[in-house]
């Protein structure tokens, strides 16, 4: 009998602590890592490593799979980029607890907040459940390609205790705040790995209407926090606005988690409007860390951007009445018919913003508009930029918009970053990356399916930070990815190439890893879209010791799973 499942043999092992690479196997049994070193004993499977970097599968604490994985036995696109571990429920938006009244109104604010077509949702949901627990059950009930953690998403709750007063944004009063820290300490109890909460103004529905937890006032929140250490269990995750005053707002929740005890993560970007905000957040951080409070910033390696093309669902005439009358033909005939001079003209007369709903379009200028390319460019000069070219050609930055969305069959994306980018360039992302108590994170895989694709940033990181810039060694580059991440969410049986530790792996040949242009399929339901990229360079990829990934193909192997709860030690 072979004395391991599977031996990972001759690799070069980067084991998720920063350690220095070094060379040797890893043997696999069950959905153990049963030993890493000179493994002797052979294995009923074998992977030949050599030359090739092994490393712990990665943990992704950002993600909006609540919808998908109702459905979907594939967390694409994170999967495809060696996320092992997903955790979900993010921004304070999810779909439980959920009373049947109020399904749509959920259903609405996912729609606006993360982009995933209500059409989508209606046909993909089954609304099996009620409570959170009974959404965890949903779950539980179907295997997937990685594991999957969710957080308690304060919009359900406060829909859920307080229903139209929740949608008026009306304070909660004591009954409230008592029921609503019942439902986080049963939801901890149940398997929740937090709460999560949103503060954001560009979280609204596709109407306008701001999340529900907006105003949410500080006892609310201290008493949803105070659920969670009734349970002993569970991280706050918040993303804000930070406005009207940024240092208030982090005093505030400051307060909520010294009251707690319970650790907290907050989304940190740079607004464009506020470039200098995050230096305060940052040091805020800083200092709470070095007072033993855990507050820490999860932050993106890149700019957070937008695609915007005739495939996807934005594009900056996507609200002018002649594009709409042919939004619906195909990307090619759409292409064609926005090449007549006529159509050319109507669209470029009409005001863009007379029909779009998209909430972030206020957002955008031209200014901040680039040709995408392939490969993608996520670097580009601010001398590149769509008003930059039009200045120089004597031509209007619409026009030469319009010029690129119709070329190659329509086939073409306009990049525009919309955070972190704000100085023309990625040396603010690169300063946070720089600071250890900064988390990887924002990839926001499972939403913004059909004009944000930041899913694959893990690839990204590796490709560009490590080995394009060499800016840091793959030690610390995969440490972030791992070990760091998996300890922020509380899944300390990952994130580590070592014995005893849960089996999830990643084989990668680092020369061609990387990932091509963006394409659209339509594979939701409902026939809905989303963007996807080929993804190389990952040669194996093993959850729970079974190999799901193979040379970037799926081989059909589902051994993920709802984990429920922090994770201190592997259960079998």
């Amino acid at each position: 009998m072979p004395a391991y499942d599977l031996v990972i043999r001759g690799g070069t092992v980067v084991d998720g602590t920063g350690a220095a690479p070094r060379e040797a196997d890893v043997g696999i049994i069950g959905n153990k890592i049963a030993a890493v070193g000179a493994v002797s004993g052979g294995g009923a499977e074998e992977i030949d490593a050599k030359g090739k970097l092994v490393t712990p599968g990665f943990v992704d604490i950002h993600t909006h799979y609540d919808a998908q994985a109702v459905w979907d036995s594939h967390m694409a696109p994170s999967s495809w980029h060696g996320v092992t571990t997903a955790v979900m429920g993010n921004c304070g938006v999810g779909f439980a607890p959920c009373k049947p009244a109020d399904r749509e109104r959920l259903i609405e604010l996912m729609e606006g907040v993360e982009d995933i077509p209500g059409a989508v949702m209606h046909e993909g949901l089954k609304w099996e459940w009620e409570s959170f627990g009974g959404y965890l059950d949903a779950l539980d009930r179907k295997q997937r390609d990685i594991d999957i953690c969710a957080l308690l998403p304060h919009a359900a709750v406060r829909v859920f205790v307080m229903g139209d007063r929740a949608i008026n944004l009306e304070n909660a009063n004591q009954a409230d705040i008592a029921e609503m820290r019942q439902i986080a300490r049963q939801a901890m109890a149940e398997g929740a790995f937090g709460f999560s909460t949103s503060r954001s103004l560009s979280h609204k529905t596709l109407r306008g209407d701001p999340t529900p937890t907006l105003r949410a006032q500080e006892d609310e929140l201290r008493g949803i926090a105070l659920g969670m250490k009734d349970a002993g269990s569970g991280m706050l995750e918040m993303v804000s606005e930070w406005a009207p005053d940024h240092n208030a707002e982090f005093a505030m929740l400051r307060r909520v988690i010294e009251a707690c005890g319970r650790p907290a993560v907050f989304t940190l970007t740079q607004r464009h409007s506020r470039p200098e905000v995050w230096r305060d957040l940052i040091g805020h951080a800083d200092k709470a860390a070095r007072d033993g409070v855990p507050i820490r910033p999860v932050v993106a390696p890149r700019a957070i951007g937008v695609l915007l093309g005739l495939a996807g669902s934005q594009n900056p005439f996507s609200g002018t009445r002649t594009y709409r009358e042919i939004a619906h033909l195909p990307v090619a005939e759409r292409a064609r018919r926005m090449s007549d001079p006529a159509v050319r003209a109507r669209i470029l007369s009409e005001d863009p913003k007379e029909g779009n709903t998209f909430p972030l379009f206020h957002r955008m200028s031209f200014e901040f508009m680039f040709r995408f390319g392939n490969p993608p460019n996520y670097q580009p000069k601010l001398e590149d930029s769509i008003a930059a070219i039009a200045g120089r050609q004597g031509k209007s930055a619409p026009e030469v918009a319009y010029d690129m969305l119709v070329e190659d069959d329509g086939g073409n994306f306009i990049y525009h970053p919309l955070g972190n980018y704000a100085y023309g360039d990625l040396s603010m992302p690169e300063t946070l990356l720089d600071n250890r108590n900064c988390i990887m994170g924002l990839g926001d895989g499972g939403a913004h399916v059909a004009f944000i694709l930041d899913a694959g940033y893990q690839t990204w990181l590796l490709t560009h930070w490590g080995r394009q810039e060499k800016r840091w060694d793959v030690s610390e580059l995969i440490r972030r990815l791992t070990s760091d991440t998996a300890g922020a969410a509380g899944l300390h049986d990952r994130g580590v190439l070592a014995a005893g530790k849960k089996a999830d792996v990643n084989v990668i040949d680092w020369d061609r890893l990387g990932s091509d242009a963006p394409y659209v399929v339509s594979d939701l339901p409902a026939g809905g879209k989303r963007l996807l990229q080929t993804v190389h360079g990952y040669d194996a990829t093993i959850v729970s010791g079974r190999v799901t990934f193979r040379g970037g193909e799926a081989t059909g192997t589902l051994p993920g799973k709802l984990v429920r709860g922090p994770q201190a030690e592997l259960v079998s």
